[in-house]
């Protein structure tokens, strides 16, 4: 069964939960993962659990042969303190569905499926809670027991360093370098892809912020080189100290990127 890995990857979270010290220490701010385009360098507390999900993720892709929608339903972050500087993650997709139309023919295809599992290790390296100058690494890896359309066909791997700087009480800039040994198109080896987000967040007052970010990505894929240039619109609303809710919209800035993608989402921590 495809999904006997997610449950393996979370049974190991819970025993790394089990065994991690719950610390006594002044609680951190939320800081979700969720919404936007990059990823903060902040970790969760030891002893704590952070889960995100994405309720619903439409993306749209149109060029001059097809059009193809896509809705994914049920993404699920959980994110484990396991010192008081990291973090473990497993992520995974409950569902997705693709149709796509054929312009010349009207003839439309429709597929659906589970996402892959994505296992995380982040390491802050200087303010774990996020605040002034806060950096990370975090290596990954996802492992190939999705299907169409959001599997990729064979494993991957990469490494991300985020970093945000406090510009202010009430503007911050946060940056999210990556490289990445990518799954092929065919789902059959890796390539080279790395990129960049750079982004500007907002808080506008004590319970609702906003962000705006670019990204920049080049694949090198063997059917293709295509670099994805997006534009990241989101805000989020944490109505108390544990629960945040957000929206986002995404901007295709070229022909290699997709047209657009609309999501929501919700973090809660326990």
């Amino acid at each position: 069964m495809k999904r006997l890995p997610l449950v393996g990857g979370l049974s190991f979270c819970a025993v790394c939960l089990i065994a991690a010290p719950a610390h006594a220490e002044e609680a951190r701010d939320l800081c979700p993962d969720r919404p936007g385009l990059g990823t903060p360098a902040c970790t969760v507390a030891p002893g704590t659990v952070v889960g995100e999900m994405g309720l619903i993720d439409w993306t749209r892709e149109s060029d001059g042969a097809a059009r193809t929608d896509t809705i994914a339903a049920g993404e699920m972050l959980l994110r484990i303190g396991l010192t008081g500087s990291l973090e473990m993650q497993a992520g995974w997709t409950a569902y997705g569905h693709a149709r796509t139309r054929d312009k010349a023919t009207g003839r439309i295809g429709r597929e659906s499926g589970v996402g892959d599992v994505t296992l995380a290790l982040r390491q802050n390296l200087r303010n774990p809670d996020g605040a002034g100058f806060s950096v990370a690494v975090m290596p990954y890896v996802t492992l190939p027991v999705g299907s169409a359309p959001l599997g990729a066909g064979d494993w991957s791997a990469g490494l991300l360093v985020p970093l945000s700087f406090e510009l202010n009480d009430t503007v911050s800039l946060a940056l999210t370098p990556q490289v990445d040994a990518a799954a092929d198109g065919d789902g059959d080896g890796r390539h080279l892809r790395f990129g960049n987000v750079v982004g500007l967040g907002f808080a506008l007052t004590d319970s609702l912020s906003a962000s705006t970010e670019i990204a920049l990505y080049r694949d090198r894929d063997p059917t293709g080189h295509a670099t994805e240039a997006l534009l990241g619109l989101s805000a989020a609303w944490q109505p108390n100290d544990g629960t945040q809710f957000d929206v986002g919209f995404n901007l295709g800035l070229n022909r290699e990127s997709p047209d657009s993608q609309l999501y929501l989402g919700v973090a809660r921590r326990f």
